[in-house]
């Protein structure tokens, strides 16, 4: 599929997800539709969106039947609107049906992640800023999540504790200052790897670009504040990238990146999100016993 080596580990999530939906059995199916009755499931969106997670839903039925038959009829990053068909599924109704909620659900999820994505980037256009995520993504679902803002058109921060250095405010309390904290970090991690400073102020801007630190975060800042951040950033070291965060929304994303910086990430693309209403139906039924 399309997860860098992440698909043992998404299927052994999706059967735990699974069970717990599921547990000793899906009573009301059970007892309600005859176990040879068969149908086909039609998923269809409620609202127009960007549409993330199609190859995510397709293994959950997969797993919960392997003779169920998926047809994705749109593809991940694809715009549909209000009533457009995404895929249908066809076999067993008991089956369809246990499988039903968990594939929207995160259908529903990542499309949402996907559609809010798109919207800044569509306010970005033009500039060369680069909108990323961050790690404040739902447990479980980090590498999901990170997928859905990628296929909105957005672009992944660092995806662990483990693969980037980034020291905060607490780091440098806790180093006892900006040099100390970068300095200490230089010695112990490998030269491809980068270190990321936190700065709340310009005369912390300033400690950071003499700590030598390869980029510079500008955290929560005025707008006038990084403009003359920027400026000083890349003035004395051109190389150094410069990032934004902190309360970032659609109506002030444009006027961060056109004060020079780099990259702006957002937080709010996995945790403050619309999930797409989309919604699965079941027709042309056949087979079981007559009523």
């Amino acid at each position: 599929m399309m997860f860098n080596g992440y698909n043992d580990g998404l299927l052994q999530s999706i059967r735990t997800w699974l069970q717990e939906d599921i547990g000793s059995g899906d009573i009301t199916t059970l007892t309600t539709i005859e176990p040879g009755h068969e149908s086909k499931g039609v998923i269809h969106a409620k609202e127009a969106g960007i549409v993330a997670g199609m190859p995510v839903a397709e293994l959950v039925f997969e797993t919960v039947d392997p003779t169920l038959a998926f047809t994705a009829l749109v593809c991940d990053g694809d715009v549909v609107e209000k009533g457009t068909v995404l895929a249908e599924v066809e076999g067993s109704t008991h089956r369809i049906l246990t499988g039903e909620r968990l594939a929207l659900n995160l259908l529903q999820r990542l499309s949402g992640i996907a559609t809010k994505t798109r919207s800044f980037v569509d306010v970005l256009e033009g500039l060369p800023t680069r909108l990323v995520d961050t790690r404040k993504t739902t447990p479980g679902h980090r590498m999901l999540e990170k997928y859905a803002v990628r296929v909105g058109g957005g672009a992944n921060h660092r995806f662990g504790l483990y693969d980037a250095v980034m020291i905060k405010d607490n780091h440098i309390k806790g180093a006892g200052g900006i040099a100390q904290a970068v300095s200490r970090a230089r010695a112990h991690i490998p030269h491809t790897m980068t270190i990321e400073v936190e700065t709340e102020s310009l005369a912390q801007v300033e400690e950071a670009l003499a700590a030598g630190a390869d980029i510079i975060m500008l955290d929560n800042m005025s707008h006038d504040m990084m403009t003359e951040a920027v400026r000083r950033i890349k003035a004395k070291s051109p190389h150094v990238r410069v990032e934004a965060s902190g309360n970032v929304t659609l109506q002030t994303v444009r006027g961060i990146a056109e004060t020079g910086v780099d990259v702006i990430s957002v937080g709010r693309l996995t945790y403050s999100f619309h999930s797409l209403d989309i919604s699965l139906d079941l027709n042309a039924k056949k087979g079981g016993a007559e009523g």
